[in-house]
């Protein structure tokens, strides 16, 4: 086409770029004379702006060719990020898959493990703790019991009135009791002498025909989580603190024996008939409702699970067999590893920077600690080599653990059109704001990548213990069914895990073995479950109350 184009004494310039449509840029308009005798400087003085214009034209067209070389540019650069970030999510997804048959590997792996544990101290990475607990209630207990739950910067104090198989726990109270800071890291007398304080001002509001008769004790179930070397029923050395706690001279002694010289020095006549953790608890506190229980698994901030074993399968055990034949093992099954669990460069570098590096690694990958911070890690990488939420990393994505997993649960179980949840914690968590429907969306797949593996291992590793008491498939004539209590946040308020896990079990059972087996959620075994345990570890067993 022509370049300059006069029609109507109007200038106008026309070009196409590659990138656009025809675009016309209109010039001054130009008086053209009449006859050569009007003003020839007048032709000059518009031939010459006429040049100018055309000048100016050019010039402006090539801004705008560089501008739109620019918007191709970043357009590309653009693209170019966001297929690293979708990349990343990709190889992420893939590295953390778990197929039925990798699945049924760590089922196995933990069976193994489980039998090296039973067969000597120190022989796997799974502990299976002897927790001297003989005799799990069998519904019929009755009478008041008490039980102290120390697990953390506050302790609970609860009493229990239980009513035998007819009205089951009739009854419940408790008060929470804050510890001082400066008792964490004083003094055992400190500690118990202030606990055993509680408990007496607690005792005393208990009604007067619940009072014990002259020379009876009171009973007491004591869940103390914390790494503890057990003893008998009730007693148990700490081996070493956590949660905050270091108070050095109570490390290497009974636990129950500091607690009982607190409550004898103020008058408390109370005896500890059994010293548990929740784990045990919360299997003492199913059974008591369904005697079909076998075993127990905690999902919250932690995990750990706890079963029923012949005690005659378990070589390190070395004292007379028990009467009832059983014996609960606490498996501390947080710290399992296998080859055949999927970790990625994610789970490496959070163990690298952990309080407790090639520990725990199964609790790292499943439990309510360590999620949110899992999916942390991947925003941050997707933040550093995509720009995935813009030129620079958003400096609260560098903080541990600032992601919890009830946040990724808010996010993952986001329902509305525009993921609306999951840009308001985006932007109150991590101070990230503009967020579009697509980068939520990839939020919201981490977290279901993240989930759906701790879900789908949880149920790897029920199915080991499952294997490992021959509950895994149905035999010829034997009619069976095992239930399995599992109790913590984690399970109870996280829905897709919960449902991933139960879906994920019968998947791997098979349709006729999944049927014998059942997941029910047995609440609070930190508390009743340790009152359940007293009574039926009671010293008044078989004495005549009338």
């Amino acid at each position: 086409m022509d370049p300059i184009d006069f029609l109507s004494n109007k200038s106008r310039f026309s070009f196409s770029p590659p990138w656009a449509s025809t675009r016309t840029i209109e010039l001054p308009s130009l008086q053209i004379p009449d006859s050569p005798n009007q003003g020839f400087g007048s032709i000059v003085s518009v031939c010459a702006m006429g040049k100018i214009a055309v000048g100016a034209t050019v010039v402006c067209t090539a801004a705008l060719c560089a501008a739109a070389v620019l918007v191709v540019r970043h357009r590309m650069k653009s693209n170019g990020k966001w297929g690293r970030a979708v990349a990343i999510l990709k190889e992420f997804g893939e590295k953390c898959e778990t197929p039925d048959w990798k699945l049924r590997q760590v089922a196995d792996a933990m069976d193994v493990e489980m039998h090296a544990g039973l067969a000597s101290e120190g022989g796997s990475k799974l502990k299976m703790l002897i927790s001297y607990v003989d005799n799990l209630p069998s519904g019929d207990e009755a009478g008041l019991f008490y039980a102290l739950d120390l697990g953390g910067t506050n302790f609970r104090v609860l009493r229990v009135h239980l009513g035998g198989k007819e009205k089951g726990v009739i009854n419940q109270e408790f008060e929470e009791v804050s510890i001082p800071p400066h008792l964490m890291i004083g003094s055992s007398e400190g500690l118990f002498d202030f606990i055993a304080s509680a408990l007496a001002k607690f005792v005393n509001s208990e009604p007067e025909e619940f009072h014990p008769p002259p020379g009876r004790q009171r009973e007491l179930g004591f869940t103390f989580s914390f790494p503890v070397r057990q003893t008998s029923i009730a007693s148990g050395t700490l081996i070493k603190w956590t949660k905050g706690f270091n108070i050095e001279d109570v490390v290497g002694e009974d636990v129950v024996g500091e607690l009982t010289k607190s409550m004898q020095k103020i008058g408390l006549d109370m005896r500890v008939s059994a010293l548990v953790n929740d784990t045990i608890g919360t299997l003492a506190g199913g059974r008591f409702y369904n005697q079909d229980v076998i075993a127990a698994v905690i999902l919250g901030t932690g995990t750990n699970a706890a079963y029923v074993e012949r005690a005659n399968a378990i070589p390190k055990w070395h004292g007379p067999l028990p009467k009832s034949g059983d014996m609960v093992i606490n498996m501390e099954w947080g710290n399992f590893r296998s080859s055949h669990l999927p970790l990625t460069e994610y789970d490496v570098s959070l163990d690298a920077e952990s309080l407790n590096p090639g520990e725990q690694i199964f609790e790292k990958l499943i439990s309510g600690m360590y999620l949110g911070d899992i999916v942390r890690r991947a925003l941050l990488k997707m933040a550093e080599e995509a720009d995935f939420f813009g030129d620079t990393v958003p400096p609260k994505l560098r903080v541990p653990f600032i992601l919890r997993t009830p946040d990724m649960s808010a996010m993952h179980h986001d329902t509305s059109p525009d993921l609306k949840v999951v840009g308001n914690k985006l932007k109150d968590i991590l101070e990230i704001s503009n967020t579009s429907l697509k980068m939520r969306k990839i939020v919201v797949e981490l977290c279901d990548i993240v989930a759906t593996r701790g879900a789908r291992l949880s149920a790897a590793g029920i199915l080991g213990i499952l294997k490992k008491t021959g509950r895994d498939t149905v035999k010829a004539g034997e009619k069976q069914k095992a239930v399995i209590a599992l109790d913590g946040g984690l399970f109870e308020h996280y829905t897709k895990f919960r449902a991933c896990l139960e879906s994920t079990l019968n998947e791997l059972l098979g349709e006729e073995a999944a049927k014998t087996i059942v997941i029910e959620h047995s609440n609070d075994g930190s508390g009743i479950g340790a009152a359940l345990l007293a009574a039926s570890h009671s010293q008044y067993l078989g004495v005549d109350e009338n």
